[in-house]
């Protein structure tokens, strides 16, 4: 088998007329995998597992019992806990650590018949835009392997990118699904705050983190939404809208479309993005969709807003990792104290170090208002206002990235400049409003991927995807 399926309608359709069968699906996916271990996507492959689920299901697809899932074969960031598999979210500190539990969103993937095939290399604790922040390695750009694949999960886009299974689930604190998806040509998208349980996600910063999927198709970015969506009572941060149920259809009307114009002239930019994000305007013009140019005056407050508000959820959640009752603990520790130093100091990587201390300072009493206090009240006022943009246009387009994948290396000793590659992504996450990037075109002097962002009103992917499709 040497075909490439781009969504599961193709893979189901093959296995009812009998030119396919899952084991062989599965397979195919396992020797892809084989095959492109260079690019450090994957840190497990479960095997075993994935084979003999494929028999059954298998078996169940011949009795017409399977669920919506069954064919697909899915990938899991390394940060998405799965019953007695090993989870580490690509630091040391978790050397060793099984899960007791699954996450909600694999218990909903498996009782739909999924197929969960390995986890992916990702930054360590989700903290970067490259994935060179791994404890494991750099993943690698498939397109272009000196080039990165974006962060932090960037293994869960190469596996999609790569054809390493169908589907891949990532997590998105400020871009980290939407820019890898972007640098890597497929779908990924940034659910509404509250819509995907976090119940099982290995926290970075609570009031950002959502689950969300990579995928080649927007009907099987729907599908998994449809599935993983709904109401947790393990996650308190739940909305209880229930779950998203998703029906694609043709956008009927004209759409009011809008686009910030801050976005499209900031200096950094790559000119190459902003002539197609406009070619992207103009097609959804001759589609009779209304465009308008807005301004957004708060684009150079949003990364800082957004680091100062991770970092601080940061410092509080990572403080669990101590080595006293799991994973790694350093061998020189003699008693309490040096346990906590030593296994802290020795186990967290020079990133994840970098934003606990940064986090840390600005709760200090000293400072907590100059800083904590105030971009909490910048938050709202991004919230707030980005809200009031929905009440009167439909959509936001802006570009995902301002500029394409960049090299390995090229970034990795600049911080500032790293944290920049999240410029037009973070404002859904202070927001909580869901965004969608869709895989538009290349980069005419380098090939690589380019991605277009849309953004909606809470709760509506249902809109985005639909003009995604269209």
């Amino acid at each position: 088998m040497k075909k490439r399926f781009s969504s599961l309608i193709e893979i189901q359709k093959e296995i009812s007329n009998g030119s396919l069968i899952l084991p062989d699906l599965v397979d195919y996916y396992l020797s892809q995998i084989n095959m492109h271990q260079n690019l450090n996507a994957f840190l497990e492959v479960f095997e075993d597992e994935a084979r003999k689920k494929s028999i059954e299901i298998q078996s169940k697809l011949n009795a017409g019992t399977a669920g919506k899932l069954a064919g697909m074969v899915i990938a899991l960031k390394d940060n998405i806990v799965y019953k007695d598999h090993r989870s580490s979210a690509s630091s040391k500190i978790l050397e060793g650590f099984e899960s007791l539990f699954s996450a909600t969103v694999v218990e909903r993937l498996l009782a739909e018949d999924a197929i969960i095939i390995g986890r992916t290399n990702c930054d360590e604790f989700a903290m970067g835009a490259s994935n060179e922040n791994s404890a494991f390695g750099p993943v690698l750009n498939a397109q272009d392997p000196s080039r990165v694949p974006g962060g932090s999960s960037g293994g869960s886009a190469v596996a999609v990118q790569a054809d390493m299974c169908l589907a891949s689930l990532g997590s998105d604190t400020g871009g980290s699904i939407r820019q890898p998806a972007a640098f890597t040509g497929i779908y990924g998208m940034y659910p509404t705050y509250g819509a995907i349980s976090r119940w099982g996600l290995i926290a970075f910063a609570s009031s950002f983190d959502q689950i969300g999927p990579f995928t080649s198709s927007v009907s099987d970015m729907a599908l998994i939404l449809n599935v993983i969506s709904g109401v947790d009572d393990h996650d308190a941060s739940m909305s209880q809208n229930g779950s998203l149920n998703i029906q694609l259809e043709p956008t009927q009307k004209s759409l009011k479309i809008a686009y910030i114009k801050d976005c499209i002239e900031h200096e950094g930019l790559d000119p190459e993005i902003k002539k197609a994000t406009l070619q992207y305007l103009e097609v959804l013009k001759s589609k009779g969709h209304t465009i308008h140019e807005i301004s957004f005056p708060y684009l150079d407050q949003m990364v800082p807003t957004y680091q100062i508000l991770t970092t601080a959820e940061a410092s509080s959640n990572l403080s669990r990792f101590s080595g006293l009752t799991y994973g790694n603990r350093s061998a020189n520790a003699k008693d309490l104290e040096s346990t906590f130093k030593n296994t802290r100091s020795e186990g967290f990587g020079e990133e994840v170090k970098r934003r606990i201390m940064l986090g840390t300072f600005v709760l200090t009493s000293d400072f907590y208002d100059a800083y904590y206090t105030k971009a909490q009240k910048v938050r709202q006022i991004i919230r707030t206002e980005t809200l009031e943009i929905l009440k009167q246009y439909d959509i936001i387009v802006t570009p995902t990235t301002s500029t394409v994948a960049f090299k390995i290396g090229e970034k990795s000793n600049n911080p500032i400049a790293m944290y920049l590659a999240d410029l037009f992504t973070v404002q859904s996450n202070l927001a909580g409003i869901p965004a969608l990037s869709i895989p538009y075109t290349h980069h005419s002097e380098n090939g690589m991927p380019i991605g277009i962002q849309l953004m909606g009103r809470p709760f509506e992917e249902e809109l985005l995807l639909s003009l995604a499709q269209d």
